[in-house]
């Protein structure tokens, strides 16, 4: 079995990177689907800023377009199409303009891609996103489509160069694949057996992140807890909980997702016992019913996963538990449903992500007899969504009155420009919009502010001031990083030597840096 490398990819400056006139072509990445998609996002927009690129600004139409997909969900093929669809009328006015089409649903589809959408110049997998840059050069230089699907994993794209999307926030992938067989899921066929990335690789990416400003990382995989499972070694990922919690300067640490027939005590012991994992865990169901778990192939029933929460809020009473559930899979009965809803009850999630069940082409579920009658999973949908709406209002209003500490965030609060507020999350990772009195200092995005919660909703919370006082705010070294980012956007470079001055593009290993 190959390994993948680990060693730094380096991305050669590409001529394709260059329009006629000399001046750098700009490019847009639309990202579709799950975190790991969005890191994978980051990933692609280094390695086009490597090879010469430069990111568009909002509102421009950029010169190359890359769609990262996803093929989780049945829709997932429209809405390429539709976008795909779109995008070929300003293609067609745009000059040289370039499309390239890359993740699972490129992965899955294949020449399907090209053959749909022809005017489509490049169609990369979830296995060589490191080629890009050269696939849109030949694309360019040929005057032809470049398809290139690989079928196993070459590279780990933690060794690609990143464009972080925040400073004070970031993700890190801990690994890729899946080993599990979950019938309604088409992933592991996509991004292939689990391949673990070394814990030395892992924290040195942390840490040169901390270094960049951030206070915040989330570590990423299909299945967190069963990371070390590949070197031999099932309590690692307590293990790296507990060495990521030693570094200084990084106070938040949160992971998705676990799957809850791997979930151990000594994670459960790790995250109590280091400081800086929050208090918050997302962690799948999918149904509540035994049957209906076993048909998934999910290697556990409910009385366990309940007995999971049950042991993490013994040690951590404030936890903030959430949770995906799939409505309507194929056998459904109505006292199946009734398990999903009795199951729900007992849990109390802080909030849930519910789906609908839809056919996924390649998984064994797409061929299960008893699909349930679409007017059917609608109606338990509605029912399933009313109750957890009901529950994650009760379990916000318990925050009422309490103090809470919130890293202040952009791009969260869509209204709070007419509502005179800010928006971060808790460290529960619940969603608050608090305001700023006036004459109250503005705090930056990566500061944290101490707020009191005055209004519960069911998907956020309210931190109103009830006396005027100004906001009480910990200026924070993300706070000075996201500064720096604000003075260099606008042409102004940051103080010489500064430390923790953002870096254009990272590799991700301390030993090698671009653009510092």
């Amino acid at each position: 079995m190959t390994t993948p490398s680990t060693s730094p990819t380096l991305i050669a400056p590409s001529d394709a990177a260059r329009a006629a006139d000399g001046r750098a072509r700009t490019y847009e990445v639309r990202t579709f689907g799950c975190q790991m998609n969005v890191h994978d996002s980051e990933r692609l927009s280094g390695s086009l800023e490597s090879a010469g690129y430069v990111r568009a600004e909002v509102g421009e139409e950029a010169d190359v377009v890359v769609i990262n997909t996803c093929a989780v969900r049945d829709n997932a093929a429209g809405k390429l199409y539709g976008t795909l669809g779109h995008l070929k009328s300003r293609k067609d006015r745009h000059e040289g303009m370039q499309i390239a089409v890359g993740g699972c649903l490129a992965q899955m589809d294949k020449d399907a891609v090209q053959q749909k959408a022809p005017w489509v110049d490049v169609v990369f997998g979830t296995h060589n996103m490191g080629s890009l840059p050269g696939l849109l050069e030949r694309a360019r230089h040929n005057g032809e489509a470049e398809l290139e699907i690989l079928e196993s994993l070459d590279v780990f794209p933690s060794t690609l160069p990143t464009k972080r999307d925040s400073v004070y926030s970031g993700w890190v992938s801990i690994s890729v694949g899946c080993n599990n067989t979950c019938t309604f899921c088409i992933v592991p066929s996509l991004r292939g057996k689990e391949k673990d990335r070394r814990p030395g690789d892992i924290l040195n990416e942390i840490r040169l992140l901390v270094e960049d400003g951030a206070m915040e990382v989330t570590l990423l995989g299909q299945n967190v807890n069963s990371y070390g499972v590949e070197f031999g070694d099932r309590r690692a990922f307590g293990k790296l909980l507990r060495a990521a919690g030693e570094i200084p300067g990084l106070e938040r640490i949160r992971f998705t997702s676990p799957h809850p027939a791997a979930f151990t005590d000594d994670v459960i012991d790790a995250m109590a016992e280091t400081p800086a994992v929050m208090p918050q865990l997302h962690m799948p169901l999918q149904s509540g019913s035994d049957r209906i778990l076993k048909a998934m192939r999910r290697s556990y029933r409910s009385e366990r996963f309940l007995g999971i929460l049950d042991r993490v809020r013994a040690q951590m009473p404030d936890a903030a538990i959430s949770t995906d559930i799939i409505v309507g899979f194929p056998g459904e009965t109505d006292e199946d449903f009734e398990d999903t809803l009795r199951v729900v009850e007992q849990a109390r999630f802080a909030s849930a992500f519910t789906f609908q069940y839809s056919i996924r082409e390649g998984t064994p579920a797409a061929t299960m007899p008893d699909q349930v009658p679409k007017e059917v999973v609608q109606h338990r949908y509605e029912r399933l969504v009313a109750l957890q709406e009901r529950i994650s209002l009760e379990e916000n209003q318990k925050q009422l009155g309490r103090e809470v500490q919130v890293l202040v965030s952009t791009g969260e609060g869509k209204k709070d420009a007419e509502t005179h507020r800010l928006t971060g999350r808790a460290e529960d990772n619940r969603l608050v919009h608090f305001e700023v009195p006036e004459g109250s200092g503005i705090p930056r995005p990566g500061d944290v502010v101490s707020v009191v919660v005055t209004h519960a909703a069911p998907f956020h919370l309210l931190a109103d001031s009830v006396d005027g006082a100004p906001l009480r705010i910990r200026r924070t070294r993300s706070g000075d990083a996201w500064d720096r980012t604000q003075a260099e956007s606008c042409g102004v470079p940051a103080p010489e030597g500064a430390a923790g001055a953002p870096r254009a593009v990272s590799l991700g290993l301390p030993t090698l840096r671009l653009g510092g």
